[in-house]
This record gives C-alpha cells, structure tokens and sequence, in this order.
C-alpha cells in the first residue's frame, strides 16, 4: 500500500481574522526541531560515566515551505502580499494550518522568510515559497474546525504560462530584447530574539520562539538574453544607479500579468559563450523601502 501524503494535503492561512484556502504544488513540506545541551555525568566518585547526558527544553523556529501556482484569478494573493510587506523591520505573521486526510497540523506565528519566481515560457508561472514559525502542533483529526472567516474562492483556477519582458533605463540605449528567462527573489534576512529564560530552563517547560526581526532584505535575481549582434557590445557593463522594470506577459493574449518595478538598482553583465551564446544580468535592489508591494505595480 502506498499514500500520497502531500498531495492529499489542504494548505490554509489565517490572517487578520480571515482563512484563505491555498492550492499548491506537491511540493509541501513543514517541520521542527529541538535543541539539545549536553552535560557530563562523571563525577569524582564514578569516573565510570563516560558518556554525557542530554537535556532538551528548547525549540528551533520550524521551518515550512511550499510552491504555489500562479492564477489569473488570483486568489493566491495573500501569500504574495505577506511576503512582501514589512513594517518597522517586522513580518506580518500568520497562521498555518495543513490538513490531511487523518490530521490537522498548525504552525504558529508563520512568516514569509523567501519568495521566488521564474519567469519561463516553458514553465507554468510560480512562486516558491519558504518561511519560519515558532511552534508547531497538532492540532486535531482531519474533521478539526480550522478559525477565521473563510474567504471566497473563484470558481474556477487558471494557471498560465508567461514570458518576460525587461527594461533597464541607466541613462544609456540598453537593448534587452530576446530575454531567455528572468529570476527573480525577494529575501527577508531574519533573527529571532532570546526566548530562554532561568524559570522555564529551570521547570524543563518547553519554549519556543516568540518575536523576529528582519536585518536585511535583498530583492535579486538575474536577467538572461540571447547575445545578437544588436547586444553583443553590452557584454561588460554595469551599473549601480538604473532603473528596472520586469514584467510577466500572459503568453495567451500577449497582456501584462505581474510587473514590478525596481529603482534603484545596480547589475553587472557576464557573457557565457557555451552551445549558444548568451549573457546574464545580475541584479540587486538598492532601496531599502519597506513596502515592496508598492513596486509591484500589477497582481497584488
């Protein structure tokens, strides 16, 4: 007998008092684990006790990911937006909960620490998603009556297939027609403060972690075109004051799908002259701006 457990899963999230119904991929995974201390037992009347003993009282934050299927209903928004809002160096957190066909697992405090998008014609356009939480249970069978006010749902799901389109505006003539593909990743460096203290060390009280706050966050990703004789002399530059937008175009009806919008940025060119010659554009934002949903000016 075989199972299937991720594809049986149910994905939801509960922010603001609302539940949102995720469809993701296969690719779901979620877990915690707890740190140990050692201690030596020998002691001076039995020299005998070589080996150490074990104490475990607290919890790494867990850690989840998932990849969810961009929709042209859009339903999926919320993980997008939860992603990219950021206030006062703090997250907005939420909720998990994954629900099988014989239990309801919940994850607490949940952030977004990684989102990622491949723009490929080839491939159906998604979002790769990780994050952190700081404590994860179970929190009943399949039949467990997960809180908040479920929001509505389209009636339908429509995945669908893109392809990029790239300005760079530096101040110069940049020709970035024939893109190959586009990456593009918004990372939130994250540290989670102290949450040991003497009474519960002291009480073997399990404690898990409470609060988080962003040291970094970096938006990058790289930028891959086909060398023609139309770009072949942009094949050394860079700059660290331009302009970037990166849209995703609907490859069935040719309109714009998901654009954002990155100002200032910096990139450098590499060329790779393998089986066919092409040339990448690493890139990086260099604004520090705390709402990355307002650059994003179509989707969210």
């Amino acid at each position: 007998m075989s199972y299937s457990f991720l594809r049986e899963s149910k994905l939801y999230i509960v922010y603001g008092g609302n539940k949102y119904r995720i469809y993701t991929s296969s690719a779901l995974t979620f877990n915690q684990t707890f740190a140990e201390e050692s201690y030596s037992v020998k002691t001076l009347h039995d020299q005998s006790k070589m080996f150490e003993g074990s104490n475990i009282t607290k919890a790494n934050p867990a850690s989840f990911s998932f990849d969810v299927p961009l929709t042209t209903e859009k339903d999926e928004s919320i993980v997008l937006t939860l992603a990219s809002d950021l206030s006062s160096n703090i997250l907005n957190s939420f909720d998990m909960y994954v629900q099988t066909g014989s239990s309801t697992f919940k994850l607490e405090g949940a952030i977004i620490t990684s989102a990622s998008f491949d723009f490929i014609p080839q491939n159906q356009f998604t979002m790769r998603v990780e994050g952190e939480g700081t404590k994860l249970t179970r929190a009943g069978d399949e039949d467990f009556t997960i809180p908040g006010s479920a929001q509505s749902e389209s009636a339908t799901r429509t995945p669908l297939l893109v392809y990029p389109t790239v300005t760079l505006n530096d101040g110069t003539s940049r020709n970035m027609d024939n893109i190959l593909s586009v990456n593009l990743n918004i990372q939130n460096e994250t540290k989670w403060t102290p949450y040991e203290t003497l009474q519960d060390s002291l009480n073997s009280t399990t404690m898990f972690p409470s609060a988080h706050t962003v040291g970094k966050r970096i938006i990058s990703g790289e930028i891959r075109q086909y060398q023609t004789d139309n770009n072949v002399g942009q094949f050394d530059d860079f700059s660290t004051s331009t302009d970037l937008t990166i849209t995703a175009k609907k490859v069935s009806g040719d309109t714009d799908f998901f654009k954002i919008q990155i100002n200032p940025a910096m990139y450098t060119a590499r060329m790779n002259p393998a089986e066919v010659y092409t040339q990448s554009y690493d890139f990086r934002s260099l604004d520090n701006t705390d709402t990355v949903s307002t650059q994003i000016t179509e989707y969210i």
